[in-house]
């Protein structure tokens, strides 16, 4: 079935849209943009994706493109004219097209607006743990990464690294020998305490250095239902080698517990029953949404 994209306000053949040559989104990287995932249908978090777009709109000082009721149904058309119910549906916004200047538009120009969409496929059981390898690789991406931008490169490099090395994701390490997240990922830790027995989830802060995904939202918000205490705090390479239990968050592949770092196994290498709960309760999250 031939696709269908929202260019602008207008629906076209995915095939035939188009964007002028000096929208500045091509030229500079000058944009954002989300990505929500449908399960069953259903928009999965919704909500907490249009925030985080209206915030790196806010920080970049672009003007929204359409108000946010608008946004949620051009998805769901676009969704529906694709017959997409388990994928994911992309949302693009660029400050818009004017002479190249790496200046902001002297003129007021209309924010560019695309939207697609793409089927993906969902597990038929969400609590199901599909393990992935991970590397590690220095993060060389700009200061900013809590803004969703367009300007991708350096994630791209590290995901192109991984999958040359066989791997599954790039977990990139800053100056200070600290994780940060993955290539599209956040990165996660289980460790318990020796003394106490108390079984901690550590990820970097949500802070300037790392993208605030919304899967980390989630997990964040359903944790008080749990005995283990999520720490947001940064760890190193030899921390991460020693942990219990690690995985991995994000919008597109939801929970993937990792087997290996850099060819060394954590843990016992097979699906540990911290992550197989965290999968469970997630599982449970998304078919609360109608994502079944």
């Amino acid at each position: 079935m031939p696709r269908t994209a929202y260019v602008n306000g207008r629906y076209v053949p995915h095939a035939h849209a188009q964007v002028g040559i000096e929208d500045r989104g091509y030229q500079f990287a000058d944009g954002i943009y989300e990505v929500v995932p449908v399960i069953a249908g259903a928009f999965i978090d919704e909500d907490w994706h249009w925030d985080r777009l209206d915030r790196g709109l806010a920080e970049l000082r672009i003007d929204r493109p359409v108000n946010r009721k608008a946004l949620s149904l051009i998805g769901r058309r676009v969704a529906g004219l694709n017959r997409v119910r388990d994928g994911l549906v992309y949302v693009q916004v660029t400050r818009g097209e004017a002479p190249r200047d790496h200046k902001f538009p002297t003129k007021p120009v209309p924010p560019a607006l695309v939207v697609t969409a793409r089927h993906l496929p969902v597990p038929k059981d969400l609590s199901e743990a599909r393990m992935i390898d991970v590397i590690t690789g220095p993060d060389e991406r700009w200061a900013r990464p809590d803004i969703k931008s367009i300007s991708l490169l350096p994630n791209v490099l590290a995901k192109q690294a991984a999958a040359e090395a066989g791997a599954y994701e790039t977990w990139m390490i800053n100056a200070l020998g600290e994780v940060t997240e993955g290539s599209s990922a956040n990165a996660w830790l289980v460790s318990r305490d020796a003394d106490s027995g108390r079984v901690v989830l550590r990820t970097h802060p949500a802070d300037r250095h790392v993208l605030n995904g919304i899967v980390r939202t989630a997990l964040v918000a359903l944790s008080g239902q749990h005995q283990w205490q999520i720490e947001e705090r940064a760890f190193t390479l030899d921390e991460l080698l020693a942990a219990d239990e690690a995985f991995q968050t994000s919008s597109g592949n939801m929970i993937r517990p990792v087997r290996s770092v850099d060819g060394r196994v954590i843990g016992t290498g097979e699906p540990g029953p911290v992550v197989q709960e965290i999968l469970d309760d997630f599982a449970a999250h998304v078919a609360a949404q109608g994502g079944v």
